[in-house]
């Protein structure tokens, strides 16, 4: 057995993919088309949208928040888990690369559970708690501008129910959260990090799936 966890070359990673993932069709077509794209390793892997829709299955959730939508991968692979009646608040800024995902969403006959708002996530979470919605969501998935996470996290918490779910991605930044920091991203994680780890609100565990994985259970 092992003691840590273990390297991925591609030929493993290839393997890991297609034994676990299961990617719906529109979701290999939409990583095809954004690999395009020259910021592409915005998206989120195969895994982690596996990982995302076994988790909302897993608790069960009806009512999630995105915070960072790019071309959607996170968001279909999340909206295709959920029942009929689930519904996702995505939060972006960026109508160029939301179009794209709102393509795929009606591709698959899944819009109809997405509600996109294209502001400044704070604010569009600030409007959901000012409006009562405190501890109605069961799911909440971070993505966005790093210098953001704490504000995102800390929302997030307050309008999940005791038992949600917080997901939060880039959390190893590339291996440069164990270094000294040398831009403001990298400080910001690496301050988010050392937070969510003494944070008694939460259940906590760090994955190494894709650039890191955080998953938060509000206790």
């Amino acid at each position: 057995m092992a003691g840590r966890t273990l390297g991925l070359d591609d030929k493993l990673h290839d393997y890991l993919i297609g034994h676990s993932a299961r990617e719906h069709p529109l979701l290999a077509e939409l990583r095809k088309e954004t690999r395009k794209r020259s910021n592409a390793g915005m998206q989120i892997a195969p895994d982690q949208g596996a990982i995302l829709a076994l988790l909302v299955k897993l608790i069960g959730a009806r009512r999630t928040i995105e915070i960072g939508v790019f071309t959607g991968y996170s968001s279909l692979s999340v909206a295709l888990a959920l029942p009929e009646d689930g519904q996702i608040l995505a939060c972006d800024i960026n109508d160029e690369y939301t179009q794209v995902a709102r393509k795929y969403w009606e591709k698959a006959g899944v819009a109809r559970k997405i509600r996109l708002v294209l502001a400044p996530a704070q604010e569009t979470l600030d409007a959901r708690i000012a409006a009562g919605d405190g501890g109605r969501y069961d799911f909440a998935f971070i993505d966005a501008d790093k210098t953001g996470y704490d504000g995102y996290y800390e929302r997030c918490l307050k309008l999940l129910r005791v038992g949600g779910l917080i997901a939060v991605d880039n959390v190893l930044w590339g291996g440069a959260v164990a270094g000294p920091a040398k831009d403001a991203d990298t400080r910001a994680l690496k301050a988010f990090n050392n937070k969510l780890n003494e944070d008694e609100r939460v259940d906590l565990a760090m994955l190494s799936v894709g650039d890191g994985v955080t998953l938060a259970r509000k206790r």
